[in-house]
């Protein structure tokens, strides 16, 4: 399966998915904001898995973000952790739109 497929599938099959390096203080903080709402989302840390790389780039075409966290919701591209804190006062109904919640 290519990393582009790959990436696909986690955010057609997944609510919530954040792609993530588990070293990174933003993924942090945006899988802290997503616990505190009681989010069930999916995660995967590109540091952590053997395709991490190809997935990061296969996002960038996708998106045309580069950096982690790479974050979607009833599959749609938010962006990342800045994007996600900027939409807190809307991110329960974002959350019960995608069955996260």
């Amino acid at each position: 399966m290519s990393a582009k497929t790959k990436a696909q599938e986690i955010i057609d099959n997944n609510g919530v998915a954040v792609f993530s390096k588990s070293y990174c203080p933003y993924c942090k903080a945006t899988k802290a904001l997503l616990n505190e709402s009681g989010a069930k989302y999916f995660s995967i840390e590109l540091d952590q898995v053997d395709d991490g790389a190809a997935i990061q780039d296969a996002l960038e075409e996708m998106t045309h973000q580069r950096s982690v966290p790479n974050v979607f919701i009833n599959k749609q591209h938010i962006g990342g952790n800045s994007d996600l804190q900027a939409k807190k006062a809307s991110l329960p109904q974002l959350l019960k739109e995608a069955n996260a919640i």
